[in-house]
């Protein structure tokens, strides 16, 4: 199994940004983290982060092409605004699970308003670094 693991805006910042709000973690501990658990399920990943929403549709396209098995995103503050970003979930038909690291139902009014969610499979909140194991886990098992 082949899992494109895509994060958008300010994930390169973990363990920099609001490290009260999203944690001490890094990005590069967070991709550790990631790795050594899908090596152990021999399950091959591939990391993408931007902070431009254009690449990002661009990625969710090549992983179309390049026939991927799952998709783990992380779309940071486009979750809340993005069609552009639905649309090429919804037209790839991949599947797909959106991953926050906080709980966004609980925190400010326009984090609660998810536009990407709807069109991904399962939808994790709220259970920080923790959310992409438990991705992995359900794209894996279901």
């Amino acid at each position: 199994m082949k899992i494109l693991i895509v994060n958008g805006p300010s994930m390169n910042f973990l363990g920099v940004r609001e490290k009260e709000v999203y944690g001490k973690t890094t990005y590069k501990e967070l991709i550790h983290q990631i790795e050594k658990y899908a090596h152990g399920k021999k399950i091959k990943t591939e990391f993408y982060q931007s902070n431009s929403e254009g690449d990002i549709i661009d990625k969710l396209q090549e992983a179309y092409i390049i026939q991927v098995d799952g998709i783990i995103i992380n779309p940071g503050a486009y979750a809340h605004y993005s069609y552009a970003i639905r649309d090429a979930i919804k037209s790839i038909n991949i599947r797909t699970v959106e991953v926050h690291l906080t709980d966004v139902y609980n925190r400010e009014d326009f984090r609660k308003v998810l536009v990407t969610a709807p069109v991904c499979e399962k939808c994790i909140v709220g259970k920080g670094t923790d959310g992409y194991i438990e991705a992995i886990q359900y794209l894996c098992e279901s």
